[in-house]
């Protein structure tokens, strides 16, 4: 179970950069970004298939359909959904609508399996709720008039963010659980050519049809931030994402989710160069009360299961 909630954290820390990547390519858009990211996951999970090992021999139909669909409408979505909803609303709202997910899926998980009771399970769930909900508050009503109308749509972007997550999260686990589970470093080759060929038609949306001004800087900070994103936040944080959500209960991996939402946090005030609010921190710190929670009653659950 250790090694899956390493690769869990790890994995959040490297997607928590989705977070601040959209305002640092400037003035490259979301969209080149995209494109350019899950190009660079497409060709790296391409070029590693020249080795036996990493091909998906023998899988079947129906799984490699769901694994091309999870790359392509779930990355890609995702990812064009967060970057608009950063771009709206700023850095403090969007990680904390998305860390909603972990009580979404938690609910989800636990009313399947039962890991672990219902009244165990409260105070956690509760602990996330309250952080999440004293920090999108606060952030809310200190926002100018003006900007309200941006911030409802950042809120929007990352609601559909959540249930492209919430959707993926539960799909990548079912796979990885199965009877016939398929091999890990296969399922993120192809979760790869799927998200390649879903960024294919944002192309036409891309800077390429667009006259655009930029500098040698900018562009080498392009590039620089599209092989990072493309190459550790998208191969390495789905490999490491698939190790995690084989040796973990649902319930257990959503709340390391919250992880993605402190680190999403925390670039975010490096980014602005500025402090939590005692919202924003007061929040986080019950929202990462409440992980510690969880992964202290699964844990305990964990053990008590017979060998």
């Amino acid at each position: 179970m250790l090694i899956g909630i390493l690769c869990g954290i790890a994995t959040c820390a490297l997607w928590g950069l989705t977070f601040v990547v959209p305002r640092a390519i400037a003035p490259f858009t979301t969209l080149d970004l995209t494109v350019t990211r899950y190009g660079l996951f497409a060709l790296a999970s391409v070029v590693l298939m020249v080795y036996p090992r990493f091909r998906p021999r023998g899988m079947p139909p129906r799984m490699v359909i769901t694994a091309l669909l999870l790359g392509g409408v779930g990355y890609v979505g995702y990812f064009v959904s967060v970057s608009y909803a950063v771009r709206f609303a700023g850095a403090a709202i969007p990680p904390l609508v998305i860390g909603t997910m972990p009580v979404l899926l938690a609910l989800i998980a636990n009313f399947r399996d039962r890991s672990v009771s219902w009244r165990l399970l409260a105070v956690p769930l509760l602990l996330i709720a309250l952080g999440i909900a004293w920090v999108n508050v606060s952030v809310f009503a200190s926002a100018p008039e003006g900007d309200h109308s941006m911030i409802v749509l950042g809120i929007g972007s990352a609601g559909i963010g959540l249930v492209l997550w919430v959707i993926y999260g539960l799909a990548s686990t079912a796979a990885m659980q199965s009877t016939n589970a398929p091999d890990i470093l296969q399922w993120t080759g192809l979760q790869g050519i799927g998200a390649g060929l879903g960024s294919l038609v944002l192309i036409p949306l891309t800077s390429l049809n667009h006259s655009i001004s930029y500098t040698e800087i900018d562009l080498v900070r392009f590039i620089l931030w599209s092989l990072l994103m493309g190459i550790a936040g998208a191969w390495l944080a789905t490999l490491l994402w698939m190790i995690a959500s084989r040796r973990l209960p649902l319930a257990l991996a959503a709340q390391l989710i919250v992880a993605e939402t402190l680190f999403g946090l925390v670039f975010g005030f490096v980014f602005e160069q500025r402090w939590p609010t005692v919202a924003e921190a007061g929040g986080s710190l019950l929202q990462l009360a409440g992980v510690f929670a969880a992964i202290a009653i699964f844990s305990k659950a964990a053990r008590r299961q017979p060998a």
